[in-house]
């Protein structure tokens, strides 16, 4: 990355990821976003200022925030992980957010507060490789304008499960429409699973084509690789609905583009929430909502990638 960033002892460093959040990923902002869509805007504006000084409780990306801010080079010890946060709010309105970070101790120094625009036109000054919010149309323009983006569902957080206990990051991706292109994809819906697997198995050689988490992936990729394998502070997991034999061409895609992803599970299309849990995910990608409520509902955060023929 070419843009540098500095710590809180004012050392210079280039971070290998940049992930930008909303407010309402970072916090619990249910009851002020209530009031905003009930009350209005003055009434949104009245509420936080009146209540600057008070603490938000940690929202969906909380724990994940958290965790990608403690690491560091093995060796210098530098941030590898630059969080920024892009904010619908004001900077008036935004001061109880920063407040907030501050009481955390998060690391947190640069954010747009964009006064009710969407604020996805600033992840490219940021340099940003991966953006989080709970507004489903910022998420839609950050994707059209090729960014990974995601919609958190966000609730109501019991505090003793903020973070799972590992400390390794852990992250996890569905394949078609996420990593991956929606070209298989639309054969299915289109044509049915036998046809699908006819493709897949005719076209076992041909690499798929990048979805819109294929650079994410690569991010996270040349991060993990300064670390020893069995050191590395993020671990990956492809969660995918295909089974053998459409698992190859997946394989060999990924072999293609020489990205390492640390586990890959292919399950025919049974449930993903039990699996998730016994990775210890700490957020999960997938393009189809039936999957993301399914792991929302088991206590695990979860994005929406509204991107492909299955949200048409």
């Amino acid at each position: 990355m070419s843009n540098s960033s500095s710590n809180q002892t004012g050392d210079i460093y280039d971070p290998v990821l940049v992930i930008a959040v909303s407010s309402r990923t970072l916090f619990d902002l249910t009851d002020e976003h209530d009031i905003y869509l009930n009350e209005g805007v003055d009434q949104y504006r009245s509420y936080q200022l009146s209540h600057e000084k008070e603490i938000l409780n940690p929202g969906i990306a909380f724990g994940l925030v958290k965790k990608l801010l403690a690491i560091k080079h093995p060796t210098t010890q530098v941030p590898l992980v630059e969080v920024v946060l892009v904010s619908r709010n004001n900077g008036d309105t935004g001061l109880r957010i920063f407040n907030s970070i501050k009481h955390y101790k998060l690391n947190i120094q640069r954010a747009a507060f964009s006064n009710g625009k969407s604020p996805f036109a600033y992840l490219k000054a940021f340099g940003a490789h991966l953006f989080l919010s709970a507004h489903n149309r910022d998420v839609e323009l950050a994707l059209e304008a090729g960014y990974a983006s995601a919609h958190l569902l966000t609730r109501k957080l019991e505090q003793e499960k903020l973070s799972n206990k590992v400390s390794q990051v852990r992250i996890a991706f569905d394949g078609d429409a996420v990593l991956f292109s929606d070209d298989s994809e639309k054969i299915y819906k289109k044509e049915g699973l036998a046809a699908f697997k006819a493709n897949e198995q005719e076209n076992a050689a041909v690499p798929l084509s990048g979805g819109p988490f294929k650079p994410f992936l690569q991010a996270l990729h040349q991060l993990q690789s300064l670390f020893k394998v069995d050191e590395t502070p993020i671990r990956t997991a492809l969660v995918t609905a295909r089974s053998a034999p459409s698992h190859e061409r997946v394989i060999l895609t990924l072999r293609q583009w020489g990205i390492r992803i640390d586990e890959a599970l292919f399950l025919g299309g049974l449930d993903k929430s039990e699996f998730l849990k016994a990775f210890k995910a700490d957020i999960f990608f997938d393009d189809q909502l039936i999957h993301i409520k399914s792991a929302s509902k088991n206590q695990l955060t979860s994005g929406h990638v509204p991107h492909g023929i299955a949200n048409q």
